[in-house]
């Protein structure tokens, strides 16, 4: 990963392959951001006029390169938007940075060294740029042949050091926004490489492992469930799921614990490593990408650990609901009924409606730990998708305040996503004459129907949220601002927020 350095020192006298100024869309044209007063003041004040010139505006995720003034020790600059200039006395968006870092670093892949020169007004943009400059310089090439030769190996990867201007290496607040990020930014990356894992290598007991050596390493506890055990509690949805596969399915807590702890979150995440749809099985052009399916169970993961990392005063239990939904002589069929850990039975009208299956068990076994709140993050529904697209994912509770704060907290993280309601007409819908529920319903508004089956697995007095992430989970298109290609590691950011403003008091 990047290595990341905060400096006073000024930008002409830093050796460097490049250096990263900012640059907005102010109402007359281009304006350079603050951060970059010595570049511009070597290009004798013109240098937005330069850069307009060259095509730039200012706007949100541009990138402009141009050659480095005379004197410098960089050669190159790099100008890259971030979108509208702020009012008078106020400071850029965190987003804005965050993007604008994360649009820089990918497109330095190869480099050694850039000077990121972007307005840093506080310790949090110096988190917020921090947190775009890893996120946006990852890379998965685990399983690519980048060939024998070493240059060619090394104009592949990632920028290798990133040096934040403005930052001050002995303030402490600077250096904990710095070691905040590392630590979240390193986990999300964590969650990416789960995500785009080819299922062959990471079935649930692969999973199950990887999450058994993190939670040695960081000091979590660690309780896996295998098939006996599953079958001894009494886990009817995660075997009925997992059953018609020959990798057996997982249940994996996660504990992390705090002696100045006061108050218990739990996350509970769909783990499906890889959904064919089972015997109701999904047709071509629809499976492809189906690796994603355990985005959710990637994301609790890495929020714990990244949780445990930063030493956070708040009890943090992760539930992996792991199991891979295949069709054989041993899967279940569209008709059969699962009794679940709860102990009500479910009739499947649909196997390829099962990852509620899976987290309405995880979900009552978090449930009866009576945490302070739970919070399920899920792939869940194409539904999901059609409502909102593929950049926003959408929040439903059984409390309207909680759900406010879950949503606030999305938001302040850079994570896009629109609160969702749970309307009581759409329950009928899933009433069954054979046993207490059916894990299907009406069609229309199916992302709120399954909401609604997954708030019956909600031990009582319980305040519960659920995140759909089925659209922005795993980006198909290009990359933008931060975001990668393939897995993106959304609710990571979210769910640590939760559980820094539990920690803190200042979450209900």
């Amino acid at each position: 990963m990047t290595a990341l350095t905060l400096s006073t020192a000024a930008a002409p006298g830093l050796r460097a392959d490049a250096i990263v100024i900012g640059v907005a869309k102010g109402p007359k044209g281009p304006v350079v951001a603050p951060g970059a007063e010595a570049v511009d003041q070597a290009y004798d004040g013109r240098l937005a006029g330069v850069l307009e010139t060259l095509g730039a505006s200012g706007a949100e995720g541009e990138l402009t390169k141009l050659p480095a003034p005379t004197g410098f020790k960089a050669p190159l600059v790099v100008a890259v938007g971030l979108g509208a200039e702020p009012e008078k006395d106020s400071s850029y968006d965190a987003e804005a940075l965050r993007k604008a870092a994360g649009v820089a670093a990918r497109t330095l892949t190869g480099a050694k060294k850039a000077a990121f020169a972007l307005p840093l007004t506080d310790a949090a943009d110096i988190g917020a740029v921090a947190e775009g400059v890893l996120l946006g310089a990852y890379s998965f090439d685990t399983y690519k042949d980048n060939g024998k030769d070493a240059k060619a190996r090394a104009g592949k990867a990632p920028l290798a050091e990133a040096s934040l201007l403005g930052g001050k290496p002995r303030d402490k607040e600077h250096k904990a926004a710095v070691e905040r990020a590392t630590a979240v930014a390193q986990e999300l990356n964590r969650a990416r490489d789960l995500i785009n894992m080819p299922p062959n290598d990471l079935d649930p007991a692969a999973f199950a492992a990887i999450a058994q050596a993190a939670a040695k390493e960081h000091g979590i506890k660690v309780q896996v469930l295998d098939e006996k055990a599953l079958e001894k509690g009494g886990y009817g949805g995660i075997l009925g799921v997992g059953r018609g596969s020959a990798s057996g399915p997982r249940l994996v807590k996660l504990s992390y614990t705090s002696s100045k702890a006061d108050k218990h979150l739990a996350f509970v995440g769909k783990g499906i490593t890889y959904d064919s749809g089972g015997i109701s099985l999904k047709p071509a052009g629809h499976n492809e990408t189906m690796k994603c399916d355990m985005s959710g169970a990637a994301a609790v993961f890495a929020a714990v650990v990244a949780a445990a990392r930063l030493g956070l005063e708040v009890n943090v239990t992760g539930w992996l609901a792991l199991a891979e939904n295949m069709p054989s002589g041993s899967a279940t069929r569209p008709g059969d009924v699962l009794r679940m850990y709860s102990g009500k039975t479910v009739e499947v009208l649909n196997t390829d409606a099962e990852g509620r299956l899976v987290l309405a068990d995880a979900l009552w076994a978090a449930s009866q730990e009576k945490p302070d709140a739970v919070v399920d993050v899920a792939t869940l529904t194409g539904a999901m998708m059609l409502a909102l697209g593929s950049r926003t994912f959408g929040i439903m509770a059984n409390d309207d305040a909680f759900r406010s704060a879950v949503h606030e907290a999305a938001e302040e993280v850079g994570e896009p996503a629109w609160p969702m309601p749970l309307p009581e007409h759409l329950r009928k819908g899933m009433d069954s004459p054979t046993a207490d529920i059916a894990n299907m319903g009406e069609r229309m508004g199916g992302g709120l129907v399954a909401g609604l089956f997954l708030r019956e697995f909600v031990g009582e007095g319980v305040t519960w949220a659920h995140l759909d992430i089925a659209g922005p989970a795993f980006n198909e298109g290009g990359p933008f601002g931060y975001t990668p290609k393939g897995g993106t590691g959304t609710a990571v950011r979210t769910l640590v927020r939760l559980a820094e403003l539990t920690a803190a008091g200042d979450l209900g």
